[in-house]
């Protein structure tokens, strides 16, 4: 299997014409629907259906027996980052020096010279949110521009549920915050309600990751 990861115009050309999945980074429903809709429309031109493109959001998810358990979570594990490492990650992101801006003030207006990652998006994202310089370094620390979700084991189906059926995703691809706290609370928690909906399968039903994932094989050009 081929798994590209970017969102860079050269990166969609190169998943649309090769990759079988396409890993990406996506904060908002709005913008993951526009990121799938493009990509998938991208695959006839090189003789392909939207079925041989699988596209996987990027995670992160903090999960609790309510809301107030599962934020409490976020919350520590933020508390673990230091501002000012998560000010220069957020600095690395956007290609732009933030150290001299005050912490709690809002984020500032900057123009984003990084190449890499839609900076431009995740600067939309911290602005719609109304973030401070501090949140939005330690959003950026926590998931970079990924998707990030803290809830009830219901809260997260609901959102998987809707991202699915809304054409904003495929599948996902965990990024566990903690391990294996945050892999074991969503395989216990998340999983048995993904499957009492449907949405996730109660057996392999191939021996290959590619069975598993409905992409066909691939004819071997080699073989005559």
């Amino acid at each position: 299997m081929i798994v590209q990861a970017g969102e860079s115009e050269p990166a969609r050309q190169l998943s649309a014409r090769v990759a079988d999945v396409v890993f990406t980074q996506q904060s908002s429903l709005k913008s993951a629907q526009m990121f799938y809709s493009d990509i998938k429309g991208r695959l006839a031109q090189y003789g392909r259906g939207a079925e041989s493109l699988i596209v996987l959001p990027g995670l992160s998810l903090y999960v609790g027996g309510t809301r107030a358990e599962a934020e409490e979570k976020y919350e520590e594990m933020q508390s673990l980052t230091p501002p000012e490492f998560a000010v220069r990650q957020l600095s690395l992101l956007l290609g732009v020096d933030l150290s001299e801006h005050p912490l709690d003030a809002p984020m500032p207006k900057v123009a984003p010279t990084a190449t890499r990652a839609n900076p431009e998006r995740w600067l939309e994202y911290s602005r719609d949110g109304q973030m401070t310089l501090r949140q939005a370094a330690l959003r950026a620390t926590a998931a970079k521009a990924h998707w990030v979700m803290k809830g009830t084991a219901k809260d997260i189906a609901d959102h998987i549920e809707e991202w699915f059926n809304s054409d904003a995703a495929d599948g996902f691809n965990l990024l566990p915050p903690y391990v294996p706290g945050s892999l074991i609370e969503f395989v216990d928690c998340v999983i048995p309600e993904l499957r009492r909906r449907g949405l996730f399968r109660t057996e392999y039903e191939g021996k290959t990751l590619r069975q598993n994932l409905g992409l066909r094989r691939p004819t071997n050009r080699f073989f005559q």
